[in-house]
């Protein structure tokens, strides 16, 4: 906690404060195992950070135990960030959402990249799978902290607004690529 900006703004209260853990607390386990998507940042060992979007069925990402995630890694852009920040800081925050639910969970820890040969019957959990979907590898997360975060910013931003988000899937806001890929 920086302790200037808890001088300026004030100090959480003291149940906030409590539900920072160093383990995942049985609720929290079972969220994860409901969780269709996550978000996973790491940085280099400069400080450059990546935020990369991780998905597949409610449990794609195993819990093994309360101290301990397995996030199986989908063949993806191949652009491998996070890995490349992995390999100089092994540090990972990871934030989970469920459509619809307010609140989210957030994991600190360390992250350890495991090979293919050592997953060990983790198979592919995705929706819609397309011809190169596939596990290449795995993400072994030792969690340092977890905790639950409040839905004040998906209330804020209205993010599982359906109206919204029919409209959206209609006539997308934005273009869908970039030019030229």
């Amino acid at each position: 906690m920086s302790t200037t900006y808890q001088e300026k703004f004030g100090y959480p209260a003291e149940r906030t404060q409590g539900k920072v853990r160093a383990y995942m607390a049985e609720w929290i386990q079972d969220f994860i195992r409901r969780s269709p998507f996550c978000v996973m940042a790491t940085s280099n060992a400069a400080g450059d950070c990546d935020a990369s979007p991780k998905g597949g069925t409610p449990g794609f990402v195993k819990v093994l135990s309360d101290k301990q995630l397995l996030i199986p890694d989908v063949a993806g852009n191949k652009l491998f960030h996070g890995y490349g920040n992995i390999e100089a800081n092994p540090k990972v925050g990871l934030i989970f959402f469920i459509p619809g639910v307010g609140n989210t969970v957030r994991i600190n820890g360390r992250v350890k990249v495991i090979d293919r040969a050592e997953l060990k019957g983790v198979r592919l959990e995705v929706s819609q799978p397309d011809d190169n979907a596939k596990v290449l590898q795995g993400l072994l997360v030792d969690v340092k902290e977890s905790y639950s975060h409040c839905p004040r910013a998906l209330k804020f931003s209205d993010l599982w607004n359906v109206e919204q988000i029919a409209q959206n899937t209609a006539k997308p806001p934005v273009g869908v690529k970039e030019p030229g890929i």
